[in-house]
């Protein structure tokens, strides 16, 4: 099945390369849209960065033959730049990209996701590397890298469909179980797995893949 194309995709040194954990993410979308019944979907990548997974998720569906819409949303002025570009780029149209802070925008928004993707800063730093405004705020987690994503979390009941699901990126310093049981614990209703693996150098990389039960 097509994807996003490299050669398609613009990044430069303000926005975050694709990588190994971008094309996990990818492959870990192939794995699954296998089981993804015939409906419309809403879908949302947080954190978009060059687009790559945004269109890659949009391909999938629209050679699938699933009607969409995809909201593509980054923070930075110059990933929801290069996301625009890689969407024109491959031809994608079905997609609306926000300049916005996801706690804003997931607060403001009252709408539930079929699909909701997210490759978070993962990286276990200082605190205070959350505080940069370069491209460091792309991969600068804070404590066990998991600052930003405990405050996802936060929002996923409310944000996830009925059906919905939701891939998220993790490296195992992050506790991938203690992530799982977080979400579980706040909405009983959600379940999880790690969907797939793979190490890169010094990292082990999985996609959690959470639905409703």
């Amino acid at each position: 099945m097509r994807t996003a194309s490299i050669s398609l995709t613009t990044y430069n040194r303000e926005v975050y390369e694709p990588s190994d954990d971008t094309f996990l993410l990818v492959d870990a979308l192939l794995k699954a849209s296998s089981q993804w019944p015939k409906r419309p979907y809403l879908c949302i990548e947080i954190g978009c960065g060059s687009g790559f997974a945004s269109c890659a998720l949009a391909l999938i569906l629209c050679q699938l033959g699933l009607p969409h819409h995809l909201i593509a949303l980054d923070i930075s002025k110059d990933a929801v730049t290069a996301t625009r570009a890689t969407l024109k780029a491959h031809g994608v149209i079905s997609a609306d990209v926000v300049q916005d802070r996801f706690q804003d925008f997931l607060s403001r928004t009252e709408q539930q996701y079929d699909i909701v993707v997210f490759n978070p800063p993962y990286v276990p730093t200082p605190d205070e590397e959350l505080q940069r405004t370069d491209i460091a705020r792309s991969w600068a987690g804070g404590w066990k890298g998991r600052i930003v994503i405990d405050q996802f979390l936060s929002y996923v009941p409310k944000i996830l469909a009925q059906e919905g699901q939701l891939f998220l990126v993790v490296v195992s310093e992050n506790d991938p179980p203690g992530i799982l049981k977080a979400l579980e614990e706040l909405d009983s209703s959600l379940s999880g797995q790690v969907l797939m693996t793979r190490r890169a150098d010094e990292e082990l990389l999985s996609v959690l893949h959470i639905q409703r039960r």
